[in-house]
């Protein structure tokens, strides 16, 4: 299925999800903003090459948002990282 309805291989549900990647450390849900900014905006690329402006634009500004969020995860992390023991 090419927009599946569920995480495949993760066995909760999307509020369970986000709880997860909300309860890494900071830097981790950081990078996990970082990637699916990415795999937005990739998707935003190619359906503007389909000719789905309209589409592909909101898919940018969703991208540009999660951009935007990582790096203020950056900055709570850096908060928080002297007082981090390395766990991974």
């Amino acid at each position: 299925m090419k927009h599946p309805l569920e995480v495949e291989g993760f066995e909760g549900n999307l509020e369970g999800l986000a709880k997860a990647v909300g309860n890494m450390r900071y830097d981790k849900a950081r990078d996990f903003l970082g990637y699916l900014a990415d795999d937005i905006m990739r998707q935003a690329d190619a359906d503007k090459g389909r000719g789905r402006v309209q589409l592909a634009e909101r898919l940018y500004q969703t991208a540009e948002r999660l951009y935007q969020a990582r790096e203020v995860m950056d900055l709570a992390w850096k908060i928080c990282e002297p007082y981090m023991k390395d766990s991974g």
